[in-house]
Protein backbone atom coordinates (compact mmCIF):
# COMPACT_ATOMS: atom_id res chain seq x y z
CA UNK A 1 0.00 0.00 0.00
CA UNK A 2 2.86 2.38 0.82
CA UNK A 3 4.28 1.86 -2.67
CA UNK A 4 0.97 3.12 -4.06
CA UNK A 5 1.03 6.18 -1.82
CA UNK A 6 4.59 6.98 -2.93
CA UNK A 7 3.78 6.73 -6.66
CA UNK A 8 3.84 9.87 -8.77
CA UNK A 9 0.26 9.35 -9.90
CA UNK A 10 -1.07 9.14 -6.35
CA UNK A 11 0.94 12.14 -5.16
CA UNK A 12 -0.37 14.28 -8.04
CA UNK A 13 -3.91 13.08 -7.28
CA UNK A 14 -3.34 14.02 -3.63
CA UNK A 15 -2.14 17.51 -4.52
CA UNK A 16 -4.91 18.36 -6.97
CA UNK A 17 -7.58 16.56 -4.97
CA UNK A 18 -6.83 18.35 -1.70
CA UNK A 19 -6.70 21.72 -3.44
CA UNK A 20 -10.03 21.17 -5.18
CA UNK A 21 -11.49 20.03 -1.86
CA UNK A 22 -10.09 23.20 -0.27
CA UNK A 23 -11.74 25.32 -2.94
CA UNK A 24 -15.07 23.59 -2.31
CA UNK A 25 -14.82 24.16 1.45
CA UNK A 26 -13.84 27.81 0.99
CA UNK A 27 -16.73 28.49 -1.39
CA UNK A 28 -19.16 26.85 1.02
CA UNK A 29 -17.95 28.53 4.20
CA UNK A 30 -16.48 31.84 2.95
CA UNK A 31 -14.21 31.70 6.01
CA UNK A 32 -10.74 33.19 5.38
CA UNK A 33 -9.08 30.57 7.60
CA UNK A 34 -10.30 27.89 5.18
CA UNK A 35 -8.24 29.18 2.26
CA UNK A 36 -7.71 26.35 -0.29
CA UNK A 37 -3.94 26.41 0.16
CA UNK A 38 -4.20 26.18 3.95
CA UNK A 39 -6.54 23.20 3.74
CA UNK A 40 -4.43 21.51 1.06
CA UNK A 41 -1.18 21.96 3.00
CA UNK A 42 -2.75 20.74 6.25
CA UNK A 43 -4.19 17.59 4.67
CA UNK A 44 -0.98 16.75 2.81
CA UNK A 45 1.18 17.20 5.93
CA UNK A 46 -1.19 15.02 7.97
CA UNK A 47 -1.23 12.37 5.23
CA UNK A 48 2.58 12.27 4.97
CA UNK A 49 2.86 11.93 8.75
CA UNK A 50 0.27 9.17 8.98
CA UNK A 51 1.71 7.15 6.09
CA UNK A 52 5.33 7.87 7.12
CA UNK A 53 6.26 9.17 3.65
CA UNK A 54 9.32 11.41 3.70
CA UNK A 55 9.30 14.81 2.04
CA UNK A 56 11.93 13.92 -0.58
CA UNK A 57 9.66 11.16 -1.89
CA UNK A 58 6.73 13.56 -2.00
CA UNK A 59 8.86 16.20 -3.75
CA UNK A 60 9.94 13.67 -6.38
CA UNK A 61 6.33 12.74 -7.06
CA UNK A 62 5.35 16.39 -7.32
CA UNK A 63 7.94 17.23 -10.00
CA UNK A 64 5.23 17.75 -12.61
CA UNK A 65 3.74 20.56 -10.51
CA UNK A 66 7.19 22.17 -10.19
CA UNK A 67 7.72 21.79 -13.94
CA UNK A 68 4.45 23.62 -14.65
CA UNK A 69 5.72 26.69 -12.80
CA UNK A 70 7.78 27.57 -15.89
CA UNK A 71 4.87 27.56 -18.37
CA UNK A 72 2.75 29.46 -15.86
CA UNK A 73 5.32 32.27 -15.76
CA UNK A 74 5.35 32.34 -19.57
CA UNK A 75 1.56 32.56 -19.50
CA UNK A 76 1.77 35.59 -17.20
CA UNK A 77 4.20 37.16 -19.66
CA UNK A 78 1.69 36.68 -22.47
CA UNK A 79 -1.06 38.25 -20.37
CA UNK A 80 1.25 41.20 -19.69
CA UNK A 81 1.99 41.53 -23.41
CA UNK A 82 -1.75 41.76 -24.10
CA UNK A 83 -2.02 44.60 -21.57
CA UNK A 84 1.19 46.35 -22.70
CA UNK A 85 -0.71 49.56 -23.42
CA UNK A 86 -1.17 50.10 -19.68
CA UNK A 87 2.60 50.25 -19.22
CA UNK A 88 3.04 53.18 -21.60
CA UNK A 89 3.34 56.38 -19.63
CA UNK A 90 3.32 54.50 -16.32
CA UNK A 91 6.87 53.15 -16.23
CA UNK A 92 8.14 55.74 -13.74
CA UNK A 93 5.18 55.35 -11.39
CA UNK A 94 5.39 51.54 -11.60
CA UNK A 95 9.11 51.46 -10.78
CA UNK A 96 8.66 53.97 -7.96
CA UNK A 97 5.81 51.91 -6.52
CA UNK A 98 7.87 48.74 -6.56
CA UNK A 99 10.86 50.54 -5.02
CA UNK A 100 8.74 51.93 -2.18
CA UNK A 101 7.05 48.56 -1.67
CA UNK A 102 10.39 46.78 -1.47
CA UNK A 103 11.88 49.32 0.96
CA UNK A 104 8.82 49.19 3.22
CA UNK A 105 8.80 45.38 3.12
CA UNK A 106 12.45 45.17 4.18
CA UNK A 107 12.50 47.98 6.76
CA UNK A 108 9.25 46.88 8.43
CA UNK A 109 10.80 43.49 9.17
CA UNK A 110 14.07 44.95 10.47
CA UNK A 111 12.46 47.59 12.69
CA UNK A 112 9.81 45.29 14.18
CA UNK A 113 12.33 42.52 14.76
CA UNK A 114 14.77 44.81 16.53
CA UNK A 115 12.02 46.37 18.64
CA UNK A 116 11.01 42.90 19.81
CA UNK A 117 14.60 41.75 20.36
CA UNK A 118 14.67 39.16 17.57
CA UNK A 119 18.04 37.80 16.47
CA UNK A 120 19.72 38.47 13.16
CA UNK A 121 18.92 35.04 11.72
CA UNK A 122 15.21 35.71 12.10
CA UNK A 123 15.60 39.09 10.41
CA UNK A 124 17.48 37.56 7.47
CA UNK A 125 14.81 34.88 7.18
CA UNK A 126 11.89 37.32 7.12
CA UNK A 127 13.31 40.12 4.97
CA UNK A 128 12.35 38.57 1.61
CA UNK A 129 8.80 37.71 2.77
CA UNK A 130 7.19 39.72 -0.04
CA UNK A 131 8.90 38.03 -2.99
CA UNK A 132 8.14 34.69 -4.61
CA UNK A 133 9.46 31.56 -2.89
CA UNK A 134 12.35 30.66 -5.22
CA UNK A 135 13.86 34.16 -5.05
CA UNK A 136 13.13 34.52 -1.32
CA UNK A 137 14.95 31.28 -0.49
CA UNK A 138 17.99 32.37 -2.51
CA UNK A 139 18.09 35.79 -0.81
CA UNK A 140 17.64 34.25 2.64
CA UNK A 141 20.38 31.69 2.03
CA UNK A 142 22.89 34.33 0.89
CA UNK A 143 22.06 36.57 3.87
CA UNK A 144 22.44 33.76 6.41
CA UNK A 145 18.77 33.14 7.17
CA UNK A 146 16.84 29.93 7.75
CA UNK A 147 15.47 28.96 4.31
CA UNK A 148 12.84 26.63 5.78
CA UNK A 149 11.41 29.46 7.86
CA UNK A 150 11.60 31.78 4.86
CA UNK A 151 9.58 29.36 2.72
CA UNK A 152 6.87 29.07 5.37
CA UNK A 153 6.64 32.83 5.89
CA UNK A 154 6.49 33.53 2.13
CA UNK A 155 3.58 31.13 1.71
CA UNK A 156 1.85 32.61 4.76
CA UNK A 157 2.27 36.18 3.45
CA UNK A 158 0.94 35.14 0.05
CA UNK A 159 -2.17 33.56 1.54
CA UNK A 160 -2.74 36.45 3.95
CA UNK A 161 -2.26 39.03 1.21
CA UNK A 162 -4.68 37.27 -1.13
CA UNK A 163 -7.31 37.23 1.61
CA UNK A 164 -7.06 40.74 3.05
CA UNK A 165 -5.64 42.54 -0.02
CA UNK A 166 -8.88 43.07 -2.00
CA UNK A 167 -10.91 44.30 1.04
CA UNK A 168 -8.15 46.73 1.99
CA UNK A 169 -7.94 48.10 -1.56
CA UNK A 170 -11.71 48.54 -1.56
CA UNK A 171 -11.64 50.20 1.87
CA UNK A 172 -8.97 52.65 0.69
CA UNK A 173 -10.98 53.47 -2.42
CA UNK A 174 -8.31 52.27 -4.86
CA UNK A 175 -10.01 52.06 -8.26
CA UNK A 176 -7.02 51.92 -10.62
CA UNK A 177 -6.57 48.42 -12.05
CA UNK A 178 -2.84 49.09 -12.43
CA UNK A 179 -2.50 50.07 -8.77
CA UNK A 180 -4.49 47.05 -7.61
CA UNK A 181 -2.37 44.67 -9.65
CA UNK A 182 0.92 46.16 -8.46
CA UNK A 183 -0.23 46.09 -4.83
CA UNK A 184 -1.29 42.43 -4.99
CA UNK A 185 1.88 41.27 -6.76
CA UNK A 186 4.25 43.32 -4.60
CA UNK A 187 2.73 42.22 -1.30
CA UNK A 188 1.48 38.68 -1.96
CA UNK A 189 3.58 37.50 -4.97
CA UNK A 190 2.22 34.43 -6.81
CA UNK A 191 -0.74 33.71 -4.52
CA UNK A 192 -1.73 37.36 -4.73
CA UNK A 193 -1.36 37.23 -8.50
CA UNK A 194 -3.78 34.31 -8.66
CA UNK A 195 -6.27 36.45 -6.77
CA UNK A 196 -5.50 39.45 -8.99
CA UNK A 197 -6.34 37.34 -12.06
CA UNK A 198 -9.80 36.84 -10.55
CA UNK A 199 -10.12 40.62 -10.17
CA UNK A 200 -9.37 41.27 -13.86
CA UNK A 201 -6.87 40.75 -16.68
CA UNK A 202 -5.19 44.12 -16.12
CA UNK A 203 -4.79 43.43 -12.40
CA UNK A 204 -3.40 39.97 -13.14
CA UNK A 205 -0.94 41.21 -15.75
CA UNK A 206 0.44 44.00 -13.55
CA UNK A 207 0.59 41.70 -10.56
CA UNK A 208 2.70 39.26 -12.57
CA UNK A 209 5.01 42.12 -13.53
CA UNK A 210 5.26 43.16 -9.88
CA UNK A 211 6.45 39.68 -8.89
CA UNK A 212 9.52 39.90 -11.12
CA UNK A 213 10.33 43.53 -10.34
CA UNK A 214 9.85 43.00 -6.61
CA UNK A 215 12.21 40.05 -6.65
CA UNK A 216 14.96 41.98 -8.44
CA UNK A 217 14.48 45.12 -6.35
CA UNK A 218 14.50 43.24 -3.05
CA UNK A 219 17.60 41.25 -4.00
CA UNK A 220 19.42 44.50 -4.83
CA UNK A 221 18.23 46.49 -1.81
CA UNK A 222 18.76 43.99 1.03
CA UNK A 223 22.62 44.08 0.85
CA UNK A 224 22.50 47.89 0.69
CA UNK A 225 20.16 48.09 3.70
CA UNK A 226 22.44 45.76 5.66
CA UNK A 227 25.42 48.05 5.03
CA UNK A 228 23.48 51.14 6.10
CA UNK A 229 21.81 49.63 9.18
Amino acid sequence: MKALFESTEFILLLIFGTYLFGQWVFKKTKIALFHPLIISIAIIIAFLKITDIDYLTFEHGAQFVNFMLGPSIVALGYVLYEQISYLKGNVTSIMLSIFVGSVVGILSVILLARLTGADEILIYSLEPKSVTTAIAISISSQSGGDVSLTAVIVVFCGILGSIIGPPILKLLGIKSSVAKGLAMGASAHSVGTAKAMEMGMIEGALSGLAIGLMGVMTALLIPIVHQIL
